[in-house]
């Protein structure tokens, strides 16, 4: 049945279309919000894998360049490879549904949202997530939604709901969230250091602010939704479960405290061993049913540590930090390197510093634009003690390297004092936990060991939680074990005085306002802390950029004198670079940059560039070349591309019957500049240039 809805939403049309396209899929929507447009369609397989222990579900997000009336570019004219904002977008549709699928959901389950309108002023990540929501919320996939997703900004001071795209740059918060009616389940955004409580009140305005679009999808649910499937379920065998709890329970207590991650996992992988060797005999053909019995064991004895002894698997309290050491300037060549080392997460952290040509060109559906300021994340299987193939970077390295580049770029010098393109690139060298925080620290450090003139230092923190009930544990600094089998991973990072970035998943139904509150300011405490030791390393930016970063000189010029720098077909500029060493970029506003790790290349090069747009003072004296001798006089350059003409009658104090007497072409000569008119004609004289240099002599 086709139905259509539109509504007022943020001050603008949302409308909604079900039931006239894509008929095939189990749950499709298709939704305009502005003038974009997006379809998303969720289709889950019949057939359930038993052969697995996870929910297959795959969430791909993809914009098409027709969408923004444009033509892709390249050799092939169509869309290639996903750009790192649909793969983000991808994220923030994927982290915020997979919660909420029913358990025991074991079927192959795709959601594909397509952009298919974009007006450049209506983001598409809003409305995506809950054309996301919708299409599952009325099909029979078992999803525990509704959901909807808003984007909260400040304005001036006042709070804005998905502020237009013009209006996202002169925000001090930016926060992408997404919730139930009860909580909050996914935020991912950043500020422009701005202190708890701020982030706080934008994170619950904006769960308010998202209500209208979840009490919709629930009233189009009644009217229109699908029964729902009823997940497999399977029946716990008692008998095996309390069998394989007698045999390993005080085995795997031992074994899960302790402190060392490699020894803690080889012990829990012996106990497990054991358990699969005897059960065996005792269970045959029970393999995949014991193993799921000792993980739920593991579980529980990692949690109950932690909610009823306040302990945890290495011995720390709830708020410790793990042990901290750094140093920065261990690469002799680099511009700038830091390792940042936190229990047994170690990120190496490379910072280079380059000119305005070496920034990103990013082509997306808003146009082409320029980023001077990279964060590339690796990670890499040694890390984990494991062997892979090493590949280009995935969904997850991709949204690692994103959260760490907005927790940096609010501290970055402006453009206009320190016109460098800037990136760096993170390598975990060892992985235990929050490796993007440890980014973010090491980021923070190879910045200033190069010399950039950064605002504040920035550290950043994980924090988890596991809550039971009532009982609500927050942990400060998690390790991978407590992330994965914890509640919640939340990534807070900023400076002293507020927070530049954060991050939150979950895997309950949500979070109120009072956890909320504990996590960010106990995550204060961990981030002050960690400030504290990277202060103990490098407490201020190197006082000169490192000596072998490009030095860059930045000069304006008129832009009309743009072309004599750049002369017929690039001539002048690429002579300039090939006599000097250095770098040259030339803006259309009349910005010219040198760079160069040589300051006497650099210092010549700007004088040729100065030479070439020098302006013509009347009355001044200028060494000039003879380049033309015409019966009347000689044309004479006196600047690089300038010149005048100097006419017989002014060549000397006697008469002169030939030019040729006196002047040839390659002659140098002093010449003073009698006049210049209005055409730009320059007159010249070389004998009252002689007479300027007799006057000392005559004194």
């Amino acid at each position: 049945m086709h139905t259509k809805i539109e509504l007022d939403y943020c001050g603008r049309p949302l409308c909604v279309d079900l039931g006239k396209v894509a008929g095939q899929a189990d749950g499709a929507a298709l939704v305009r919000f502005g003038e974009t447009v997006v379809l998303a369609t969720a289709v889950a397989s019949k057939d359930v894998r038993d052969d697995i222990d996870f929910f297959p579900l795959t969430v791909d997000y993809q914009e098409k360049t027709f969408a923004a009336g444009r033509i892709p570019g390249g050799f092939f004219k169509r869309e290639g490879r996903p750009s790192e904002k649909e793969i983000l977008n991808c994220r923030l549709i994927d982290r915020s549904v997979r919660p909420l699928f029913a358990g025991g959901l074991k079927a192959e389950t795709q959601i594909i949202v397509t952009v298919l309108s974009a007006d450049g002023e209506n983001d598409t990540d809003v409305v995506s997530m809950f054309a996301a929501s919708l299409a599952l919320e009325i099909s029979d996939i078992p999803f525990q939604g509704p959901l909807a997703g808003v984007r909260v900004g400040r304005l001036d001071g006042e709070w804005v709901m998905n502020p237009l795209l013009s209006e996202i740059p002169r925000t001090d918060v930016n926060i992408f969230l997404s919730g139930t009616r009860d909580g909050i389940v996914m935020v991912e955004g950043g500020a422009s250091v701005v202190p708890e409580e701020g982030i706080l009140d934008a994170l619950f305005q904006g769960h308010q602010a998202m209500q209208p679009l979840i009490d919709l999808q629930i009233k189009l649910k009644e009217q229109l939704g699908k029964p729902k499937r009823v997940p497999p379920t399977e029946e716990k065998d008692e008998a095996l479960i309390a069998w394989v709890r007698g045999l390993a329970e005080e085995k795997l207590e031992e074994a899960v405290c302790i402190a060392d991650k490699k020894q803690r996992n080889a012990r829990i992988k012996e106990v497990g061993s054991e358990v699969l060797g005897v059960g065996s005999e005792e269970y045959p053909g029970r393999e995949k049913d014991l193993k799921g019995a000792f993980r739920e064991l593991e579980k529980f004895q990692i949690r109950d540590l932690i909610l009823r002894q306040q302990k945890r698997i290495d011995g720390r309290g709830l708020k410790d930090v793990r042990p901290i050491t750094c140093e920065v300037g261990l690469l002799p060549r680099t511009h700038g390197s830091a390792i940042f080392t936190r229990g047994e997460t170690q990120a190496l952290v490379v910072a280079t510093l380059g000119t305005a040509s070496d920034a990103q060109r990013v082509d997306s559906l808003t146009g082409e634009q320029f980023k001077k300021f990279m964060l590339h994340y690796n990670f890499t299987p040694y890390s984990t003690g494991e062997v892979k193939f090493l590949r280009g970077p995935g969904r997850r390295e991709i949204g690692h390297g994103a959260l760490a580049e907005r927790a940096l770029t609010a501290v970055l010098p402006d453009g206009d004092d320190f016109p460098y393109t800037l990136r760096v690139v993170s390598e975990i060298l060892s992985s235990n936990g929050s490796t993007s925080m440890a980014s973010v620290c090491g980021g923070s450090l190879s910045l200033m060991d190069a010399g950039v003139p950064i605002k504040a230092p920035v550290a950043g923190i994980a924090m988890g939680l596991i809550k039971e009930g009532e009982e609500v544990r927050v942990l400060t600094d998690i390790l991978g074990d407590e992330d994965h089998l914890g509640d919640m991973d939340f990534k807070v990072a900023g400076t002293r005085e507020g927070i530049t970035a954060l991050q939150m998943d979950i895997k309950i139904d949500g979070v109120d306002r009072e956890i909320m509150q504990e996590a960010l300011y106990q995550a204060r405490e961990g981030r002050l802390h960690i400030l504290d030791v990277m202060d103990g390393t490098l407490a201020e930016t190197r006082d000169e950029v490192s000596l072998h970063a490009p030095r860059i000189t930045t000069i304006k010029v008129r832009p009309d004198k743009i072309r004599d720098i750049i002369g017929p077909g690039g001539k002048v500029i690429r002579g300039i670079v090939e006599a000097t060493g250095t770098k040259i970029d030339v803006q259309d506003d009349g910005t010219v940059t040198v760079a160069s790790a040589d300051e006497a290349g650099s210092r010549q090069a700007l004088d040729m560039i100065e030479g070439i747009v020098a302006e013509v003072e009347i009355g001044r004296i200028y060494k000039g070349t003879v380049r033309r001798v015409m019966d009347f006089g000689a044309f004479v350059e006196i600047l690089p591309g300038t010149d005048g003409l100097v006419h017989i009658s002014q060549i000397a104090d006697d008469h002169v019957r030939e030019v040729r007497d006196v002047l040839n072409e390659g002659d140098e000569l002093m010449v003073k500049v009698l006049d210049v008119d209005r055409q730009g004609k320059i007159r010249l004289s070389r004998k009252e240039a002689l007479k300027e240099e007799q006057k000392p002599e005559q004194a």
